[in-house]
């Protein structure tokens, strides 16, 4: 079982004060497939317009674009909130970028109250995430996201 509390603190010693977002989800990506059992794809998919567009990532190569509103990432993206599926293939209009994926879990991503992705995370196991896995990981992106709005805020103040 995941240490969540343990989890972020790692995250937020990883990014804290790191002021280049795509280095951050870079890393962010690769402390979740390293730290969670049983899961085979961990990244994050950036909004772009009305697309989902791959970000940086964990796992075997992905689907690049993602409408909103479709797939699992995309329903949670419009949805804005976080969607758990014990088994993708019954998930209607499910994208199968990965065919050993059989659960996953999307969370939303957001500055202030902006979405501005997904994270997406994968098993090849059914049922493989939980309420526990749920609270986790959306207290792990809201630490991700806190360190995404400083970042976004250096950025605009350093160009205007």
């Amino acid at each position: 079982m995941t240490d969540y509390n343990e989890l972020n603190t790692k995250l937020y010693a990883l990014i804290n004060r790191i002021p280049h977002f795509t280095a951050n989800l870079s890393n962010a990506s690769a402390l979740i497939f390293n730290t969670l059992d049983d899961i085979n794809w961990a990244g994050f998919y950036m909004l772009e317009k009305d697309k989902l567009v791959l970000g940086p990532f964990q796992g075997r190569p992905a689907c690049i674009e993602i409408p909103v509103g479709k797939g699992v990432c995309g329903t949670a993206a419009k949805l804005k909130k976080t969607i758990l599926v014990g088994n993708v293939h019954e998930f209607p209009g499910h994208i199968a970028c990965d065919s050993s994926s059989n659960s996953e879990i999307v969370i939303p991503l957001f500055i202030n109250t902006e979405i501005i992705g997904v994270m997406d995370i994968d098993s090849p196991s059914f049922n493989r995430f939980t309420d526990i896995d749920r609270t986790g990981l959306e207290e792990f992106a809201a630490v991700l996201c806190k360190e995404l709005s400083l970042c976004k805020e250096r950025y605009e103040n350093s160009n205007s």
